[in-house]
């Protein structure tokens, strides 16, 4: 059995996700985020197929998808205050993590095993962050599922999408806390 580390039980019985609106700079710059995705990198991965990738969106970037969402939200024809919430989550950002899921062709590994663990890199990457001293949240929206914005924003290639998109900054004050499920009632033991 490994040694205990009561300082990381600590952190994940008391982290909690920073909302990506109470989010400003100063944001990880590339030196301390280069830790931060090393952390992320370390995941879970059946077959060492390495099924994601990273894309680090900087200010002039999301400023860029801003403006790409806007269009694409009109084209779409989906309500104004959803487009608006979704311009507003790159426009306003400082730094933002997008995880793409990179798909690999394998009869050994299930697509699902590959899925899992792109979404086990959005909450390492977002765990790694807060313990790096930085406010995390992780988002998603109608846009990272339109593959047009996807295509032309992000440059993805055929088969890639979305799974995460984490924003990363500082907190300008701390977000209270949600209420937490109750174990008893989510969990079934099983002896027999």
């Amino acid at each position: 059995m490994p040694d205990p580390n009561p300082a990381a039980m600590d952190f994940f019985l008391t982290r909690r996700s920073r909302p990506a609106k109470i989010l400003t700079a100063p944001v990880p710059d590339r030196e301390a985020l280069t830790p931060i995705l090393t952390a992320a990198a370390r995941v879970p991965d059946h077959g060492k197929l390495v099924p994601w990738r990273f894309v680090v969106l900087e200010k002039a970037a999301l400023l860029r998808l801003a403006t790409l969402a806007r269009k694409r939200g009109n084209i779409l024809g989906i309500e104004p205050e959803r487009v608006e919430k979704g311009v507003s989550q790159f426009a306003d950002a400082e730094l933002v993590v997008a995880v793409i899921h990179v798909p690999r062709s394998t009869e050994k590994v299930p697509e699902i095993e590959q899925i899992l663990s792109a979404g086990a890199v959005c909450v390492t990457l977002l765990n790694a962050a807060l313990a790096s001293g930085w406010g995390a949240c992780w988002l998603t929206g109608w846009h990272v599922h339109d593959p047009d914005f996807c295509r032309k924003g992000l440059r993805l290639a055929p088969g890639e999408w979305v799974a995460g998109v984490i924003h990363l900054g500082t907190e300008r004050h701390a977000p209270p806390d949600r209420p937490r499920p109750d174990i008893a009632d989510i969990t079934e033991w099983v002896s027999t």
